[in-house]
């Protein structure tokens, strides 16, 4: 019996295996102990901490407009959605109004964002089976956005754009334009995503069937986002907890029922069309007016406590906020998707194939800045 070998009850070998934190498809400094019967995996410990920067503590030594700038780091894809529920948990608490310019700017960039997750999805998790032309598409489109991005805050990943009270700045000249452009090339590029990835027969092969999550592991896992709604479950909180002006807006909750790799892959492809409906309703109700509310400039918001939901790419993004009435936050506390929706790897994993691993992975889609925080 080798170093790496071990055995089971009934006196079989089973090899012990690392994958990670160095591994390529692991989607960061993630390690995944897996305990294998030959291909076949019978235990799988997901091991997290690699990353691990202490925000949440170094966010009571930091003024409120200074952790907006630090949620940037949480998933740094979707630095936007992070800003927005940082800046609505300190509003919450000051009970501030915010103008409706300022709504919309908003939404307009955290639906951006949305597509620009959707879009490093599509190809890093079909990079994950093989498919490397997918990620150069995924990354073509990619760049469009964070060119919109540039314009208006001068940042491409790390945008500190919103501001307590509302947004930085306003739009610059031919940013309408401009974004509206990037709508319609959307749409004819996600054609081109399905031909090559959706409708592909090997991709189907990897990802039908594999992985299955039920309802009722989603509920006993507290899962959300796309990874819930791929089992079934219809639920948002843009619509059923509504925040900020999204109930102003048309589009619908996409849902699938098998709950497996393919489905959830799946529901980014559609949630990324209806984001792109959301985009193009905010540049037709874009009106004139002030971006940011009379706030003071150093903020103490009165002691007492805010938790505030919304909906990121990637599921349940919430923020829970204690003040003490001085000018940095007394506690604070990130409810972070990728944290939460990791831990259905233990079970989900056990009784497959080591080649299944990344495609299960993948299709979680996780950032590990966002779980270890």
């Amino acid at each position: 019996m080798t170093e790496n070998t071990l055995k089971d009850k009934d006196g079989f070998e089973t090899m012990y295996l690392n994958m990670g934190p160095q591994h390529p498809s692991t989607h960061g400094v993630l390690r995944l102990g897996l305990v294998l019967d030959g291909e076949v995996i019978i235990k799988a410990e997901p091991d997290i901490g690699y990353l691990h920067r202490g925000m949440e503590k170094l966010a009571e030594s930091r003024t409120y407009q200074a952790n907006i700038a630090m949620s940037d780091r949480f998933d740094y894809v979707t630095s936007m959605n992070n800003n927005f529920v940082t800046a609505l948990a300190v509003e919450k608490l000051l009970g501030v109004e915010i103008p409706k310019r300022a709504q919309y700017l908003r939404i307009l960039m955290a639906e951006l964002n949305r597509v620009v997750n959707h879009i490093l999805f599509f190809g890093f998790f079909a990079m994950d089976l093989g498919a490397t032309t997918a990620l150069i598409f995924g990354f073509r489109e990619r760049e469009e956005a964070l060119e919109l991005f540039e314009s208006v805050c001068g940042a491409r990943l790390t945008y500190n754009y919103f501001r307590v009270g509302g947004v930085s700045r306003d739009l610059p000249a031919g940013f309408i334009e401009k974004a509206g452009n990037f709508v319609k090339m959307m749409r004819s590029r996600l054609k081109d995503y399905d031909d090559l990835v959706t409708g592909n027969v090997i991709f189907q092969d990897r990802s039908v069937g594999i992985g299955r999550i039920s309802k009722e592991d989603v509920l006993a896992y507290s899962l959300s986002g796309p990874v819930m709604r791929a089992s079934g479950i219809k639920y948002d909180i843009r619509k059923d907890d509504t925040y900020s002006v999204y109930r102003e807006f048309d589009f619908e909750v996409p849902v699938r029922e098998n709950g497996d790799c393919f489905d959830r892959y799946m529901m980014r492809m559609l949630e990324l069309r209806e984001a792109l409906k959301i985009i193009e309703q905010v540049l037709i109700k874009l009106e004139p007016g002030e971006i940011l509310a009379k706030v003071p400039k150093i903020i103490k918001p009165p002691a007492g406590e805010a938790y505030v939901r919304t909906e990121s790419p990637k599921g349940e993004l919430a923020l829970y906020l204690v003040s003490d009435g001085t000018a940095n936050p007394y506690r604070l506390h990130l409810r972070a998707p990728s944290f939460i929706n990791l831990q259905i790897l233990q079970k989900i994993l056990t009784g497959v194939k080591v080649a299944d691993v990344i495609a299960i992975l993948g299709s979680i889609d996780i950032t590990l800045g966002e779980v270890d925080r």
